[in-house]
């Protein structure tokens, strides 16, 4: 029987409760108590939203108060004694390394954030010197196993692999290599608190594997893996991977005993080609099959296809990453039913594994055939006038005009600008009043009037700032935007705009990107 599970769920919550919590903490206005009561509500509500859509293995420690390699430092003792030096609680040095502190208790900078992979998602970047001893001291990873299992669930519990966790940091008078027999231990004693917990499975993130390896990458892989793998008893270890293939190492991961290889057959150009040449039977594939970074449904035809070429005796159904790069339901949207059919986000995506599965082992025909209608119908109409402008365009048209020695001495004449004239980028500072103002207007409680009379002050007010400080080159500042990529797109045909469809950036940062539509 084909089973299913996901890599990884949203944690922000359906409202963006953990978001709104989190920053209520940070100016005092409730209790480490009480933000941690939202979490243990909002981890609750996430496992038992999987089990109730039929999602065969359910994952636990996805869900983090602000960044999962963050957690991972914590976990394994990452953390500058500066900070660990601190007194204040765990919560609050994991807080303070997240956005830096400044208090009379002292001052801390902030690690880093770097893009991950290839997502809008920013990680923070742990930062690894001659006095950092890796080593297991953290507990949030056995805690939520412990949590889960109170509700009568045995979740496979997710933590960032040792490869990846040493890739993705940075270093001072040290190198990854001399970290290598401690994380090799750390690792082993999470392997054995788990075993004991009554785990079955752990997942070991290892993104890094899709990126070019080189020779001494996989040198490093191996002798962090080999001694690992030794170790594991009867704790199954999933190796998970994710935004690409891993053509630079499939030999080797089929070679050593992982009891499962989680690969990406939606980023992943090479995956089916590898795995259909040769996949081992005493391991399972967990088939990342179903896209965990768009919003569109899936095309089960193809998925269907990809699947069988496989050809694994062996298989779970997955996403293709962890869907924290999706909002989290439809449901929460008003678009027209035609255009809501086409989107899936992190609930409708557990309902698409389910049909999948259902449908590969020959049951669930109805959802094959209205999956098969809806790609069968032009989505958008294409805009013909559209198509006659660009046909009608001539080789002049990409020539401007007039020329620049011309344009030139006009703006020169018309500006008088200094040699190095100065200015700034665009926006100034979004403040309490601009956002308040905002808010009133899409609340109705002001009308378009008095917000556009509320907007032209402030743009004064910045104009004769910049003239005072002596700026050469005014900019109005953007009061009337809110975010820049949204505030665009409705200004363009071709997009629409989702009312709650939120995906975490960094921390408690979250954006509503607009859709591109037609």
């Amino acid at each position: 029987m084909t089973t299913t599970t996901i890599i990884g769920f949203p944690r922000i919550g359906e409202k963006r409760e953990l978001k709104f919590a989190t920053e209520k903490y940070f100016k005092n206005k409730i209790s480490q108590e009480e933000l941690r009561t939202t979490a243990k509500k909002l981890r609750k509500n996430n496992w038992e939203l999987l089990q109730q859509a039929g999602i065969d293995a359910i994952p636990s420690n996805d869900f983090s108060y602000y960044d999962q390699t963050l957690d991972a430092a914590f976990l394994f003792n990452l953390v500058p004694q500066k900070v660990q030096d601190l007194p204040l609680s765990e919560l609050d040095k994991y807080f303070a390394l997240a956005r830096g502190y400044q208090g009379k208790e002292g001052n801390v900078l902030a690690w880093p954030m770097k893009k991950w992979f290839n997502t809008n998602y920013h990680y923070l970047v742990p930062q690894l010197n001659q006095d950092t001893h890796f080593k297991l001291t953290g507990n949030k990873i056995f805690a939520e196993f412990e949590e889960a299992k109170g509700l009568g669930i045995i979740t496979r519990p997710v933590l960032i692999g040792p490869f990846t966790l040493l890739k993705l940091s940075e270093y001072q008078n040290v190198t990854a290599r001399d970290f290598i027999n401690d994380a090799v231990t750390a690792y082993k004693a999470v392997f054995d608190r788990l075993a004991d917990s009554g785990a079955q499975w752990i997942q070991l993130d290892e993104p890094a594997l899709v990126k070019d390896l080189t020779a001494e990458d996989r040198q490093l892989f191996n002798e962090l893996y080999q001694p690992l793998l030794n170790a594991k008893g009867k704790l199954k270890v999933l190796l998970q991977t994710y935004f690409g293939d891993v053509r630079d190492i499939y030999d080797d991961l089929i070679e050593l005993p992982f009891d499962g290889l989680g690969l990406d057959f939606v980023e992943g150009k090479q995956t089916l080609q590898l795995v259909s040449h040769h996949f081992p039977e005493d391991k399972t594939l967990f088939a990342g099959i179903i896209n965990g970074k768009n919003i569109w449904r899936n095309h089960y035809d193809k998925s269907l296809t990809q699947l069988k070429k496989a050809g694994v005796k062996n298989l779970i159904v997955s996403t293709s990453c962890s869907l924290l790069h999706v909002p989290i339901t439809v449901e929460n949207e008003n678009f027209e039913p035609a255009v809501k059919e086409h989107f899936a986000f992190a609930v409708e995506k557990l309902a698409e594994l389910k049909e999948l599965a259902a449908i590969y082992e020959g049951s669930a025909k109805e959802k094959l055939r209205a999956n098969q209608k809806l790609f069968a119908k032009q989505r958008v109409q294409e805009d013909a006038e559209l198509h006659k402008q660009i046909a009608n365009l001539k080789d002049e048209d990409f020539v401007r005009q007039p020329a620049r020695q011309v344009r030139e001495k006009i703006q020169k004449a018309e500006f008088h600008l200094p040699l190095l004239p100065t200015t700034t980028i665009g926006s100034f500072p979004q403040t309490k009043e601009v956002r308040q103002t905002r808010r009133q207007f899409r609340r109705h409680e002001i009308d378009q009037q008095q917000y556009d009379d509320f907007i032209k002050e402030k743009i004064d007010d910045w104009l004769k700032w910049q003239e005072k400080i002596g700026l050469d080159v005014l900019v109005h500042g953007e009061f009337e935007r809110n975010d820049m990529v949204e505030y665009f797109g409705q200004h363009l045909s071709g997009y629409i705009f989702s009312k709650n469809a939120w995906v975490q950036s960094y921390g408690t940062r979250c954006v509503k990107p607009p859709i591109i539509w037609g």
